[in-house]
């Protein structure tokens, strides 16, 4: 019997990669495969349909007409096994993947993932740590945390309404903070990594203009924090990612001012396949949990 497909599915997939990507590398760490082995994909496909998929340029690698006239069928065509391979795999409903940034992981979830595992006996939460974005379509992915304005292609997403911030620092520094205009003579901790605003909160805080601020820098949120902890300098932090050291005394609020920020973490799940319910029992969890999250004012000297 004739096989319905002249090129292996290994080959076909490689070829839906590079078509979308223009790259051989983003097919390679899909396929979990080296690019040498990509490249020999394609060319066995083009000898055997004898016409070549791609145009090699400088710019990359670009789909042929032929190619590209197909390449949205390919695309549909592979998300539908995905979601079918999914729904087999969710035979076993207790597995939930959850993709979340290294901050997110570390300074919240982690330490309230007893709780989830308390409510909910029957579901086992796997995490993905990565400062990437992961493409949630995938099927052995449920679901990510995600920060930023909410919008995202082929994604629905739920805010967590984490969106509360103001500064934190060590106890030793409260004492040099009995006003906001203060910011100007204690060091003050500059995350590059962060979406959040200074002049903003300065603004909230009834500020006229924004003291000038000097102080170390981080390109790693998570450092940032261990700055802060250890009494390096004043943070400018998510309410939320700073509860549980608030709690502890390791951190405390030295203003009442807060601003919301246009940005915020969102639960993400991809609109390509069926939400299972144990993303729901997820999402239903997470709107419980976070408000407990909100913490409150340690020592705060009176605005």
């Amino acid at each position: 019997m004739t096989s319905p497909f002249p090129i292996p599915l290994n080959a076909l997939r490689a070829i839906e990669i590079v078509a979308r990507t223009q790259a051989l590398g983003p097919a390679a760490e899909e396929l979990g495969v080296t690019v040498g082995a990509v490249s020999q994909h394609i060319k066995r496909a083009e000898e055997r349909l004898g016409r070549p998929l791609f145009e090699r340029t400088s710019a990359g690698l670009i789909p042929t007409a032929a190619l590209a006239e197909v390449a949205g069928t390919l695309s549909a065509g592979f998300q539908q096994l995905a979601e079918a391979s999914r729904q087999l795999r969710d035979a076993n409903d207790g597995i939930l993947t959850v993709t979340a940034g290294n901050v997110f992981a570390s300074r919240w979830l982690v330490w309230r993932l007893g709780r989830f595992n308390a409510a909910h006996p029957g579901i086992e939460l796997r995490l993905i740590t990565t400062g990437k974005l992961i493409d949630l379509a995938r099927a052995d992915v449920d679901c990510g945390i995600r920060f930023g304005d909410g919008h995202w292609p082929g994604i629905a997403a739920t805010p967590l309404n984490a969106s509360q911030v103001r500064p934190v620092c060590a106890p030793i520094l409260l004492d040099r903070l009995r006003s906001p205009a203060d910011l100007a003579d204690v060091p003050v901790i500059r995350d590059t990594a962060g979406m959040l605003s200074w002049a903003d909160w300065c603004r909230a805080a009834g500020l006229a203009e924004m003291p000038e601020m000097n102080g170390p820098t981080y390109s790693d949120p998570s450092l940032a924090f261990d700055a802060a902890i250890s009494g390096q300098g004043v943070l400018l932090a998510l309410d939320m990612m700073t509860a549980d050291a608030v709690s502890d005394g390791r951190l405390v609020r030295p203003f009442q001012a807060a601003v919301d920020t246009q940005y915020d973490y969102w639960l993400a799940v991809s609109t390509a396949k069926r939400e299972p319910k144990r993303v729901k029992l997820f999402r239903e969890w997470l709107a419980l949990e976070i408000p407990r999250s909100a913490g409150g004012y340690m020592n705060a000297p009176d605005d």
